[in-house]
């Protein structure tokens, strides 16, 4: 067994512990909308006419929620409910319970869902609780007809509503509130122990005697680096919705807290570089490295992890280092190192940077003096009012995805209501209801959720029907039955197979029979319901289709094509001379939302169906992608490194940094068209295309063939070659740094930075050329 076995262990422990308990109280809250809708008083009872809806709610709200993540959404539920009633109840009064037919129904949905969904400002759980609601209202109108009350009706189904939100907060107390401040905790320390070993695994393995100890502490390193990324995200996640409505003084009084998720992503950062320069070497140790450097990097480890125990405890818990200690520890890193500067020392050389980065807590993630342009000044009253006033009228105002979104909804629900009115009256609710809570903001991977949510509702339906025979006449048992089923389709919401859409519908499939009454023979109510399901997912299909048609294999290579123009633009930026990483920080945010982009694109295009297209490349796309993040990594550190060398302004300072922005340059170019070259090229059908589109801009006067390929081929030796005479220049000028007047600390600084720039640039100029590889393997 592996040293990190224990470790891996710890960590999945937690993970199952968590989504059980989680799972528990999903099922204390349904248990609580059974025993209300079975067991209250009769006048509570009466108010209570759409247990089934109170049961979805429940199920929206809980599934990993905390506390403050439940009361933010018991306002969502309050938010959607009055806009129901404000909507719901004049259009009753207008139109009269007497003329509701399927047709003016429909109409009813399809406005109010419009309206509803169209201001871009109400959050998606809000708008989709008010789906439900507009279903439940006006359906139900259509099946009770004249005799609908049109006040007491909506209040109907705003108690059933409220039940199942108040149901949630209350299952959200047992056996203790599960508070996001106490969450944020939990993720901290373990990602700070996360951190602390990665560290540890990562010295140890650029300290190694032999490649395999070093290929192992890497391997583990990798492995934990997936894990670290689940907890910030879980960080970030609470802290921007579950502290803010636990803690509402943390918006107010402490925006310290606020800004956790950014300091620990300037954290992360150094350390995946780490993980960077240990892939980039080709053999352990490198020659660099020597016992005094081993030394150096073991207790600067230790400083780092006493800084991760300490950052985020309260003064009388922080970690101290001894005085005596840190002295060694405040030196800096080749002080007294001779070894002159070589091409395969710079993967170490990076290494050692980026533990300096993690010394000295340097802002890599965030730019100097980069401030949102409403903030303003201080004093500027006038400017503050003008900016709240853009706030609010950008909140109000739509947008064009905001229409479409709004369109989307309420052809899709129209027509689902209207074709579920047609087949079966009575069970016309669940045709809009299958559907409601589907709707996104964006592009889903539409087949597969429906997909996922046909097969959940057909096993929850089977096993509700099972129960209900077996448990017949007593309705506590078919409660008991309940719980067992939604604490496994809460696993079931975290699998890959079925996800959040297939583990919902399972779970409430199921509650739908056995927690509820009156609903007729159960096997009947069961095979009308999967039929209203198929025809609101059908309706779903069929309009996401309509609004979305473009595939996303297509969507994926357009993409694909903009992030290489994203990438291009971030290197074009680039400069030694001039500090400007705020415009390269800007940049570099657009690449990143690139790239999320072609991660979601090329997720979804190995999950849906070919028909008659041609197989998505998804290993060609999935080692692309692996190229692209790894670049967007790198482009933080080159902007960090340009600025400092841009302050840089006498002695050898100033010459090699005019050497080194002279060879940059070249290398820039390189790289630039390069990109370029692969930009077009993804945009075109094949390599043919692009013969005859370049042969316009490739002409005779340049010297250089149009043929892509051709191109790309005589990059690899240009980079070698400038990347190898950008080195040279560094070992020039370190001997001339050393035996001028510079203090040693900033030798070591220029020293460390032009190398770790040295590596970012080599390693960019490597991932073009896997880029360009796998690109040939995409044209053909």
């Amino acid at each position: 067994m592996t040293p990190s076995s224990p470790t891996m262990g710890n960590q999945i422990h937690p993970l199952w512990r968590v989504r059980l308990a989680a799972a528990l109280r999903t099922a204390f809250a349904c248990t609580i909308v059974g025993c209300t809708t079975f067991y209250s008083p009769k006048p509570i009872r009466n108010f209570l006419t759409y247990p089934s809806f109170s049961y979805m709610t429940t199920i929206l709200i809980v599934s990993d929620a905390t506390l403050g993540q439940t009361l933010m959404s018991l306002w969502h539920v309050l938010y959607a409910t009055c806009q129901v009633m404000a909507t719901s109840v004049p259009a009753l009064w207008l139109i009269g319970p007497a003329r509701f037919t399927n047709e003016v129904a429909t109409g009813a949905v399809a406005v109010s869902v419009f309206m509803v969904a169209l201001p871009g400002s109400t959050h998606l759980m809000t708008k989709r609780i008010a789906f439900g609601q507009f279903v439940n209202v006006y359906v139900g109108t259509v099946v009770q007809g004249a005799g609908t009350n049109i006040v007491l009706h909506p209040t109907e189904v705003a108690a059933s509503t409220a039940l199942g939100a108040l149901a949630s907060v209350l299952a959200m107390m047992f056996p203790y509130p599960r508070l996001a401040y106490n969450e944020v905790k939990k993720s901290w320390r373990l990602y700070a122990e996360n951190a602390s070993k990665r560290l540890s695994l990562f010295v140890e393995a650029i300290s190694a005697e032999d490649n395999r100890v070093a290929v192992d502490s890497i391997s583990q390193g990798k492995s934990l680096s997936k894990a670290a990324a689940k907890l910030l995200q879980s960080i970030n996640h609470n802290l921007q919705e579950g502290m803010l409505w636990e803690r509402p003084d943390i918006k107010f009084l402490r925006p310290n807290h606020r800004d956790l998720g950014l300091r620990l992503q300037e954290m992360e950062i150094p350390i995946r570089g780490m993980e960077m320069a240990l892939s980039s070497s080709s053999s352990f140790p490198p020659g660099m490295i020597d016992e005094g450097l081993r030394d150096h990097l073991r207790n600067s480890q230790l400083q780092i992890s006493l800084k991760l125990q300490s950052k985020y405890s309260v003064p009388s818990e922080a970690t101290t280092v001894p005085e005596g200690e840190r002295e060694v520890l405040d030196k800096p890193l080749l002080t007294n190192k001779t070894t002159t500067t070589t091409h395969q020392d710079l993967p170490a050389l990076f290494f050692l940077y980026c533990m300096e980065l993690l010394l000295g807590d340097l802002p890599i993630a965030r730019s100097p003096g980069n401030n949102p342009n409403c903030k303003g000044k201080t004093g500027d009253s006038q400017t503050q009012a003008q900016c709240i006033c853009k706030r609010v009228w950008r909140s109000i105002s739509p947008s064009l995805p905001n229409f479409i979104f709004a369109l989307k909804c309420s052809i899709a629900l129209g027509f689902a209501v209207l074709l579920g009115l047609i087949y079966n009256k009575r069970q016309g609710y669940w045709s809009g209801l299958t559907i409601a809570i589907s709707f996104v903001t964006g592009r889903q991977a539409t087949f597969t959720v429906a997909n996922a949510r046909a097969q959940g509702t057909a096993m929850g339906s089977v096993y509700g029907i099972i129960c209900f025979y077996l448990f017949h006449s007593v309705s506590e048992l078919r409660l008991l039955a309940i719980l067992p089923w939604v604490v496994f389709t809460h696993f079931l919401r975290h699998s890959k197979m079925y996800g959040q859409a297939g583990g919902i519908s399972a779970a409430i499939g199921a509650l739908l029979i056995l927690g509820r009454e009156h609903y007729g023979q159960p096997s009947g109510f069961a095979i009308a319901r999967l039929a209203e399901a198929c025809i609101g997912l059908i309706c779903f299909t069929v309009v996401e289709v309509l609004f979305y048609p473009m595939r996303a294999a297509t969507l994926a290579k357009n993409q694909f094509a903009q992030s290489l123009g994203a990438l291009r633009d971030c290197v074009q930026d680039i400069n030694l001379c001039v500090p400007a990483s705020t415009g390269l920080r800007e940049k570099h945010k657009k690449l990143k939302s690139h790239v999320n982009k072609l991660e979601n694109f090329i997720e979804e295009a190995k999950t849906e169906p070919n028909f008659w297209f041609l197989p998505f490349e998804g290993d060609c796309y999935g080692r692309i992608l692996e190229s692209m993040l790894k670049m967007a990594d790198l482009l933080p550190f080159v902007a960090h490194n340009a600025d400092f060398i841009s302050q840089k302004s006498g002695g050898a300072s100033l010459e090699l940094k005019q050497h080194s922005n002279t060879d940059l340059q070249h290398l820039k170019e390189k790289i630039g068209n390069s990109l370029k070259c692969l930009e077009q090229l993804t945009s075109m059908k094949s390599v043919a295309a692009f013969d005859t589109e370049a042969q316009s801009v490739y002409d005779s006067e340049m010297g250089v063939s149009p043929n892509p390929f051709m191109i790309l081929g005589t990059y690899d030796d240009h980079a070698e070659a400038t990347v190898s005479t950008f080195v040279q220049h560094i070992q020039e000028a370190v001997v001339r740094v050393r035996n001028g007047d510079d203090e040693v600390k900033d030798v070591t600084q220029m020293v460390l930075c032009l190398s770790s720039l040295a590596f970012c640039i080599l390693s960019l100029s490597e991932e073009t050329m896997k880029i360009k590889e796998e690109v040939r393997k995409l044209v053909k």
